[in-house]
């Protein structure tokens, strides 16, 4: 099951928690980590796991031993709060680097002068306000072992990992909630001010970091996917010409994590879009990939 561990990403046994666990990059993310990686993941869900969900029926493929789940509503201090100190307070100590996943993308187009208040605000809090959270919390937990002595203070693997989007570059028509919520993060908002912050405040090699996909083919995106003038939307200026898979984003997001392999990048943002130089109005059809 469990393949050998690259050298050069240096994660065996690392305890990394992984925000938005259950959904479908989500569920690469924590198998890449185990199976490639051999980090130890301690797997964030938002809902009750349902039995035949397929974060449960990886965690029962891969072993307690290797993955466990928390649950937290993120929009929720409380919740998110129990849920990082229930992930550091086993056997496997404190986790040390935060690989956020979670968000929400409405389907429904609506442009922002017929947007209600309330889609917009649920929208922030989900990718946003989840986002400030999360990291809060995760890094008071680092700090906190730094300073009783149980993580040193040259351990090299303290990073985070953010899922931004393309649309945080080139905006999405219809979509300003969602192109608002990552612009904040992977632009020049949380990454870059927390590059300079985490040093200071956490870690003295803390690392910040951002993967900006395109298209991923997920659940979420299956029914926006299956239009094909949407899809050529997204593909006309693309020039690979094909929508991500899970696994290429969470492979860069390993890397990222990686103190040895990714140890000089903090503060960027990786384009994973397929080589996307922007989106066309009036795009020309596309067969269904």
């Amino acid at each position: 099951m469990t393949q050998p561990t690259p050298s050069f990403l240096g994660l065996e046994k690392v305890h990394v928690l992984v925000t938005g666990a259950s959904g479908g990059l989500g569920v690469a993310l924590v198998r890449q980590l185990v199976e490639v990686a051999g980090a130890r993941v301690t797997a964030h869900h938002n809902r009750a796991l349902a039995p035949d969900s397929a974060l449960a029926q990886l965690v029962r493929e891969l072993g307690s031993d290797r993955v466990r789940t928390v649950q937290a509503d993120v929009t929720s201090e409380p919740d998110v709060t129990k849920a990082v100190q229930g992930a550091n307070g086993g056997d496997w100590g404190v986790a040390t680097v935060l690989m956020l996943s979670h968000g929400v993308w409405p389907e429904e187009d609506v442009g922002v002068v017929d947007m209600e208040y309330a889609r917009w605000k649920k929208t922030l809090a989900i990718n946003l306000d989840g986002t400030f959270l999360f990291i809060k919390h995760w890094g008071r937990g680092v700090r906190s072992a730094v300073q009783n002595g149980t993580l040193s203070p040259d351990f090299p693997h303290v990073s985070v990992v953010f899922v931004g989007s393309t649309a945080a570059r080139f905006g999405e028509a219809w979509h300003a909630d969602y192109s608002a919520s990552k612009a904040a993060v992977q632009g020049g908002g949380l990454v870059l001010s927390l590059k300079n912050e985490l040093v200071k405040s956490v870690h003295k090699r803390a690392r910040i970091n951002a993967v900006s996909p395109g298209w991923i083919r997920t659940p979420m995106a299956a029914r926006a996917m299956e239009d094909p003038k949407l899809l050529g939307q997204a593909l006309a200026t693309t020039p690979l010409m094909r929508v991500a898979e899970p696994e290429d984003v969470a492979a860069a997001m390993v890397y990222l994590a990686s103190g040895t392999a990714a140890v000089h990048v903090t503060g960027s943002v990786l384009d994973l879009a397929g080589g996307m130089e922007g989106r066309l109005l009036n795009p020309p059809a596309v067969a269904k990939l």
